[in-house]
């Protein structure tokens, strides 16, 4: 039977703990065998996680013999390391162990250097802090998982079955996978990546630069078949002089902050009308539905059907 060893950090987060816990210890073999024994393992007896404080049945001792270590998220990923706790998950990989990490989980495991070289993923939120602070780390915000074989990162919440999903199905083929999905009511795969859950809300408009208006205008414009020189001519540049200050100020072209935009109203629309998708596509500026769909599709992972099946 294959090992689980869940590592219950302090403060941990409840429900990255109990995804493992609850997937691995449901699933059952064709002949109705468990799968999975898990353990749930701490370095203290008492966690604090949160509302509540849990008690570990087992030690930092429990993660050795284990098949497959994870590394729950926790509140606060830039928390140090304990050095203990470092220890024992370099010493588990070096002895072949697998390990995975859920959500902000991937900032510990990333503490240990585990994650050097590597391409990996956490909660969309913590993309940018994760590359910041480690940048030998190849982050990808835009997926729900990444498997590098022997160690394995998800991104935030409902990845973390994702990932159990994808890891079952490796140790004993889909049609246990598929059952342990039934179980967790989740589909063995999504369609997409994390990418189609970020919020944008708006394209950043700093506050009392001298953009500002120009900003606001191409906001209130997105339908228009605007280029570069009609910016420039409404700024009252020349478009030399708006690709730099555009770039210092919001840290994009100016084309890119629009299409940006774009997608975000249609995310909005798509959300909240019933209009077609050829109609959305007018509304916010694009030439052809074509257009629009691949652009929408590079920017959020997945189809404007997919997902306003999704958030509608």
């Amino acid at each position: 039977m294959h090992t689980i060893a869940v590592l219950a950090l302090d403060q941990v987060i409840p429900f990255d703990l109990a995804t493992p816990i609850e997937v691995f210890s449901r699933t059952r073999l064709p002949d109705g065998r468990p799968g999975y024994q898990v353990r749930v393992c701490a370095e203290r007896e008492e966690v604090d996680a949160g509302a509540f404080t849990i008690r570990a049945p087992r030690g930092l001792d429990g993660l050795k013999g284990a098949d497959t270590v994870i590394v729950p998220g926790t509140a606060d990923p830039t928390a140090p390391l304990a050095p203990a706790v470092r220890d024992a998950l370099r010493t588990a990989a070096a002895d072949g162990t697998r390990i995975a990490s859920i959500c902000s989980g991937t900032f510990p495991l990333a503490a240990t250097g585990l994650l050097d070289g590597l391409r990996a993923t956490t909660h969309w939120i913590g993309a940018d802090l994760l590359a910041a602070t480690h940048p030998e780390i190849e982050v990808d915000p835009a997926v729900l998982y990444v498997d590098n074989g022997q160690i394995l990162t998800s991104a935030g919440a409902a990845a973390g079955l994702d990932l159990c999903l994808h890891m079952i199905r490796r140790d004993y083929g889909s049609a246990v996978a598929a059952d342990a999905a039934r179980l967790s009511v989740m589909p063995l795969e999504r369609e997409g990546g994390q990418a189609q859950f970020i919020v944008h809300d708006h394209a950043p408009t700093p506050q009392g630069s001298a953009f500002e208006p120009l900003l606001t205008w191409l906001q209130e414009n997105l339908e228009r078949d605007l280029g570069l020189a009609d910016i420039a001519a409404h700024a009252g540049v020349s478009t030399r002089t708006l690709m730099r200050r555009f770039r210092e100020q919001t840290g994009s072209t100016p084309l890119q902050w629009l299409h940006r935009a774009r997608i975000r109203q249609a995310q909005h629309l798509l959300e909240t009308t019933p209009h077609p998708v050829e109609r959305i596509a007018a509304q916010v500026g694009f030439g052809s539905p074509t257009a629009f769909r691949d652009r929408f599709k590079r920017t959020t992972g997945v189809s404007p059907q997919t997902y306003r099946r999704s958030f509608a």
